[in-house]
């Protein structure tokens, strides 16, 4: 699929000289916009009573944007590598954008159907292609600390919720002053329409900032002072080049696509309900009016630590390694799982300490499995296997709500559950951790029989990119 001119990856070629410090500026710019998916448990309630449905329904809204978000990205990956991110920011903000209005849309005609339309699948698409947008460009202009270069980008996914969570409450207080951003109190739906009307359009001029900002480096760039061979010591780190088309014939690429599906499993379980959560493990023991108080701000904590967590997470990876990251993630985030299901209503500083804990695992996972890619296949494609990749968050983000709303709706009412009614789901993302766990302990260097012949340059890599190996 050809591009006009002025997207295309020849004009974006950084002259010599440039700062590369100006490229994470320019992801961020995309993925603060499109990390307003984590804030969609704002205004769950206001749907579920607009549409008169179940939190199932309301909830398969985010389930179909991050399954398209994953189908997307794999679908374009290659695309992306090929045209550049300028080319994949611009067109990820035109779907991110449209996905807003023909959701509002939906809103105010009472179409549910057009909302799934609308920022599940327009929005799905716009959020998949974005998501990959920067993530190759930056490994390339820090192949020194590609776990650093990464968790900067991609901690704006994680931080979107932060501002578009008080943001949407004062949006909605604006555009219906009976509601006033408390517990006991949810925005109409009209609020609701007017809130997507106006983050479509703002964040489509934040997206085409960061679009006509970013630039690709010269094939033969690298960081004054850094030795390439330098790479070759460390563990599980190839300067070998692996295709696209061959990662996903590895075991490698599955064990990942694993570890990353159970990761995130388990954190969109705590995600997808944060704010209604903290209220109702807290209903039996009295202390629900102080819950209902720190619930207004848990979205807020729990995107900063989703953002913090990918970028601390991810540069401590350039330290200790992926593999080694991914144990803590995935270990140490299952015993925090139980702690959460067993004593986590005991108190609500308790509760708090351990979400954030986890999900600044969930963050950083996100964060690091670029790097971890890149260690594995080499830089040659790495964002459009990342982009295939992304497969296992679809899978996720069917599984997590599914199995989060799915187990809540057989315990009861919403606005009348206790902290019992949730410890089903949050075993079953105790054993998926396990699952994933296992997984990350079984990857190994990737065999030599599909890398792909020393010629392969990221020239080539462009012309021809979907190359198979020929050993």
């Amino acid at each position: 699929m050809a591009v006009p001119s002025f997207l295309s990856r020849e004009r974006i070629v950084a002259r010599p000289g440039f700062n590369r410090w100006l490229i994470p500026p320019a992801a961020l710019a995309v993925h603060l916009c499109i990390g307003q998916a984590y804030a969609t448990s704002v205004y769950k309630t206001a749907l579920v009573n607009h549409f008169e449905t179940s939190l199932t329904a309301i909830g398969i809204i985010f389930s179909i944007a991050i399954v398209v978000l994953g189908l997307s990205a794999a679908a374009f990956g290659t695309w992306v590598d090929r045209n550049g991110p300028r080319a994949a920011m611009f067109t990820a903000a035109c779907f991110w954008t449209s996905g807003f209005l023909v959701g509002a849309l939906g809103i105010a005609t009472n179409q549910l159907w057009l909302v799934y339309l609308g920022y599940g699948v327009l929005g799905g698409i716009g959020l998949g292609i974005g998501y990959i947008s920067p993530v190759s460009t930056l490994i390339k202009w820090f192949p020194d600390r590609p776990g650093l270069a990464t968790g900067m980008a991609i901690m704006g996914f994680g931080g979107g919720a932060l501002i578009a969570a008080p943001l949407s409450r004062q949006l909605m207080n604006w555009y219906d002053p009976s509601y006033d951003g408390t517990a006991g109190t949810t925005p109409s739906g009209g609020a609701v329409a007017a809130l997507f009307l106006t983050l479509g359009l703002g964040y489509l001029v934040f997206m085409m900032f960061g679009a006509f900002l970013v630039r690709v480096p010269a094939d033969d760039w690298k960081p004054a002072g850094w030795d390439p061979s330098s790479v070759k010591q460390k563990s599980l780190v190839t300067t070998e080049s692996v295709s696209a088309r061959n990662s996903v014939k590895t075991p490698q690429f599955w064990l990942v696509w694993t570890v990353l599906f159970c990761n995130v499993t388990a954190g969109i379980g705590i995600l997808e309900q944060a704010a209604p959560m903290i209220q109702d493990f807290f209903r039996e023991n009295g202390t629900s009016t102080v819950a209902a108080a720190a619930a207004g701000g848990f979205v807020g904590l729990l995107s900063l630590f989703n953002m913090a967590g990918r970028f601390v997470w991810s540069s401590t990876s350039d330290y200790i390694g992926r593999k080694g990251i991914y144990m803590v993630y995935l270990g140490v985030g299952l015993l925090l799982y139980v702690a959460l299901a067993t004593i986590g209503s005991s108190a609500v500083w308790l509760f708090v300490i351990l979400a954030a804990i986890i999900i600044s695992f969930y963050g950083g996972g996100f964060a690091t499995v670029p790097a971890y890619l890149r260690d594995l296949f080499g830089t040659y494609q790495v964002g459009a296997i990342h982009g295939r990749l992304l497969t296992a968050w679809s899978a996720a983000g069917i599984a997590g709500p599914l199995i989060i709303n799915g187990v809540l709706d057989t315990q009861g009412t919403p606005g009348e559950l206790v902290a019992a009614n949730y410890r089903p789901a949050l075993f079953i993302m105790v054993g998926l951790l396990a699952v994933g766990f296992v997984a990350n302990l079984l990857i190994r260097p990737v065999a030599a029989k599909w890398h792909e012949p020393k010629a392969t340059t990221p020239a080539t890599a462009r012309a021809n990119p979907e190359r198979s190996a020929t050993r």
